[in-house]
This record gives structure tokens, sequence and C-alpha cells, in this order.
């Protein structure tokens, strides 16, 4: 099964940090009762993710917040010391919140593991970004080839 529109989000486990500590979340309280831009990806600190992937959500924040999005969220295969560490280097700091799946729990869920040990990274997230609604699947977006589908930009084109 891989993720796709009219999917309901069971109530997962995630991590963020919270107080200076990493911080157990579930995705109830992330998804529940929001409008949610939510993109996945291999890996915090990577080259597209840092470059392109994340840049482009905490740019176009706002613009996406005026298309009726009420929290962006950015999830990697990574632990939450980790995000918090790449969201600040990315200023995310009030326009992305970075959630760590580094028990891949979400991953697994919607069928979006790659094995990426070849290059060094172990089982990673594939690719994604997909609008929550309330905790179902609006919409749902892949890679095809290269970086773009995935894209905030993409999403706000689609919005």
């Amino acid at each position: 099964m891989t993720i796709s529109s009219g999917d309901t989000i069971p109530n997962l486990e995630l991590y963020i940090m919270a107080d200076g500590a990493p911080a157990p979340v579930q995705s109830d309280a992330i998804f529940k009762g929001k409008r949610v831009a939510l993109f996945g990806l291999p890996g915090a600190f990577t080259k597209t993710c840092s470059a392109q992937h994340l840049p482009g959500f905490v740019g176009n924040a706002d613009a996406l917040k005026a298309k009726g999005i009420d929290e962006i969220v950015c999830l990697s295969v990574n632990d939450a010391w980790v995000m918090n560490a790449w969201g600040e280097s990315q200023d995310a700091g009030g326009r992305v919140t970075m959630v760590g799946d580094g028990s891949l729990n979400f991953t697994r869920w919607a069928g979006l593991e790659v094995d990426l040990s070849a290059k060094g990274y172990g089982p990673r997230c594939k690719r994604f970004s997909a609008v929550i609604d309330d905790g179902t699947v609006e919409r749902v977006y892949f890679e095809d080839g290269g970086f773009g589908n995935t894209s905030a930009e993409a999403m706000l084109a689609d919005l």
C-alpha cells in the first residue's frame, strides 16, 4: 500500500523537540482539526532537501497559509535533535514544524520506505508531499524522475 487520496492517517507516534528535548507527539495532534501541508524527504541536511525542498516550504509558508493551509510539516527519518538543528539552520521556526520519524512509523504505514543503504543512508522516506485535511489525505504528490512534483511551488499551483 502506498498513501493515496482518501486515506485516513492512523494515530502514530512521531517526535518533535519540546523544551530542549525530544518529545513524542501523536499524529492525531498534528493532523486532526487542521489542514496540513506535509512533505517528507530522505534526510535532513542532504543536498536537494536542504537546497530546494525545505527552503521552498519555508519561503512559501505565507502563500500556502493564504490558500487555506493551517500548518506546514516536514517529516524525515531522522531523530528530533537532527530535525530541530536542520530547521534552525534553515530558519524554519514559526513556519515549518520539523518532525522526526526515526522509527519509520509514518514512513512504513504510508508505504514510502526506500532502502538507500547503497549511498550509506540506510532506510529512508521517499520524497513526497501531501495536503492532509483533518487527518484524511486530500492530495498526495510523488517524485517522478527528479525534484519538482513535491515542491511547495507545485503544491501552491495545485491549490
